[in-house]
């Protein structure tokens, strides 16, 4: 497996310094697109700015369809008339181009977690237009108090963009665990300990808007889709290593759930019968040998960290971590261990989904040893080698914001469903 890692200097400011001629978003053509009107838009948003008759080409339709329906778009404060990029031949004016109106629609995203929540608001042309973070409360780890969180989080990223309630219309929530994104349910979430809450309505309550939720990974991938390398590919997967293990897939342009909504936990399949404890509650899935908490259990046995270096979850792993570079030789066999596991994982994975790229994200992708070259060697060995071309792995260590940025733009997807073509998601 070809490996490149992706600095996350690099990744923050090609996400920040985004322009308006950037674009963002796939384009959805063939069988399940929206109607032409919405394609068209579509388009438009993915392109940043493109001039009609090349909308035409690119949807394979005719150029009166594109003019009719645009200038529809642009009566209804949807799309704006802008300078398109130069002729090819250096002369004469530019064409007019086609962009997205940023000020047509804002939506707020947010990622709820165990220890940090954040929040960041998007304008209708897929831009960051502020962000704000909140520790989660140590304590009292309670339904009522992460609602309070998420509508103080929500109330935090609008005074940074200076925004009244009323200019936002849509929220995307994410949060780890099993989640029916259709019927709006959290199933379970490791954060708290209540099941089967209707979150969904239960936050539209509280806000006063249109609200989307999903698991945390699957909004991380729509980021990916939208905004990063999978832009430019119909088919790609995500593993997350973070406190748990996730994974988001991508099939024919679109985000894949399974047949309920809550597919591809990754974490959750078993390596080991009869194995290490998981805060699933079974023994032996991958998450209890790669997670946060897997690598902190096996360092407070082997090093005693726990007295040595008091404190979160993180505070640990980066005492392990400095172990292990200091040539602390238990240190490094935690995370040689961890890896091993880690390459069965992505071998089953890429054996799985045949995808072109997995893309491994997170913020513990800076610990290299996790993905070292004999561990991708060895999730390739363990991979049916018959003349596939490798997978290509790439490593992204993302911070907070941008799980926040992929809920964010699930709202967005609706609101563009809803107010384009007049479809409720």
């Amino acid at each position: 497996m070809a490996v490149e890692k992706i600095e996350p200097e690099r990744q923050l400011a090609d996400m920040l310094d985004a322009q308006p001629t950037d674009g963002c978003g796939p384009i959805r053509k063939g069988p399940g697109a929206p109607p032409l009107k919405q394609q068209i838009f579509e388009c438009i948003r993915s392109a940043g700015r493109i001039a009609r008759v090349d909308v035409a080409k690119e949807l394979g339709v005719s150029a009166g369809s594109v003019t009719t329906l645009s200038s529809e778009l642009i009566r209804d404060g949807f799309l704006i008339e802008a300078e398109g990029p130069p002729r090819d031949t250096g002369r004469g004016r530019p064409p007019v181009a086609l962009g997205v109106r940023p000020e047509a629609g804002h939506v707020v995203g947010i990622k709820l977690s165990d220890e940090m929540h954040t929040a960041v608001v998007v304008d209708f042309a897929g831009r960051p237009v502020a962000e704000a973070s909140l520790p989660a409360a140590v304590t009292g780890r309670s339904l009522a108090t992460t609602l309070d969180e998420a509508e103080t989080i929500f109330r935090m990223a609008l005074d940074q963009a200076n925004l009244p309630e009323g200019a936002v219309q849509a929220a995307g929530v994410g949060l780890p665990g099993l989640v029916d994104h259709v019927e709006g349910m959290l199933l379970w979430s490791p954060i708290f300990r209540d099941r089967r809450v209707p979150l969904r309505s239960m936050l539209a309550d509280r806000l006063g808007l249109r609200v989307q939720i999903d698991n945390d990974v699957n909004l991380l991938t729509l980021a990916e889709l939208w905004y990063g390398s999978g832009r430019a590919l119909s088919n790609f997967a995500v593993v997350t290593i973070e406190q748990g293990v996730g994974m988001g897939l991508v099939l024919g342009d679109k985000l894949y759930r399974g047949a309920h909504g809550y597919g591809t936990e990754l974490g959750h399949t078993k390596v080991q019968l009869d194995g290490a404890l998981c805060r699933c509650g079974q023994r032996g899935c991958l998450e209890a040998y790669v997670s946060d908490y897997a690598l902190v259990r096996e360092a407070t046995a082997a090093l005693g960290l726990w007295g040595r270096a008091p404190g979160s979850t993180r505070v640990l792993l980066e005492a392990l971590f400095d172990e292990a570079k200091a040539g602390n030789e238990a240190a490094r066999s935690i995370f040689r261990r961890a890896g091993r596991f880690l390459s069965v994982g992505l071998a089953n994975v890429v054996t799985l989904f045949d995808p072109p790229l997995v893309i491994l994200s997170g913020a513990r992708m800076r610990y290299d040893y996790l993905y070292a070259s004999e561990m991708l060697e060895e999730a390739r060995r363990l991979t049916l080698d018959q003349g596939r071309p490798a997978a290509r792995v790439e490593i992204h260590a993302w911070g907070d914001w941008v799980w926040a940025r992929g809920a964010a733009t699930l709202a967005l997807a609706d609101l563009t469903d809803v107010l384009i073509s007049g479809e409720a998601a």
